[in-house]
């Protein structure tokens, strides 16, 4: 199998389920699951709750608030077009309604990164990552 740099493996693809969240995300909204039965929000879609199994589960639109619980600076990527954004943030964020989620941390040097550290959501081509939160 050949890459080639028009192929866009950083981009979503949506489906008939997904498309409600991608096109929220591209209206700078980040929306996550909450579950009816059991009352618990998790993180990425689906369509039955992943605590109780219940498919009492909706839309919800989250804050945008987060803690950096891990990360991983990435040096080398050779998919396109990561090849070229490199050194870039992969992170685990804590969303303040309490689910975890995959995202990416960004206008924040590697060495600046402290677990637990407070931030908040922003939209790069559609797709939510997380920066540094500044004090109000």
């Amino acid at each position: 199998m050949v890459l080639t740099d028009t192929a866009r493996h950083d981009l979503p693809e949506p489906d008939a389920f997904t498309r409600t969240y991608w096109e929220a995300a591209a209206r700078g909204r980040l929306l996550i699951r909450r579950c009816g039965a059991c009352g618990r929000a998790h993180h990425y879609p689906r369509e039955f709750c992943p605590y109780c199994w219940s498919e009492e589960v909706t839309w919800e639109e989250a804050g945008g608030r987060a803690t950096l619980y891990t990360w991983s600076t990435v040096h080398h990527n050779d998919l396109p077009p990561f090849r070229g954004r490199t050194p870039y943030t992969a992170a685990v964020v804590d969303l303040a309604e309490g689910p975890r989620m995959m995202t990416e941390v960004v206008d924040c040097a590697e060495t600046d990164l402290v677990a637990g550290m407070p931030l908040g959501v922003r939209f790069r081509e559609g797709r939510p990552v997380f920066a540094p939160r500044r004090p109000a």
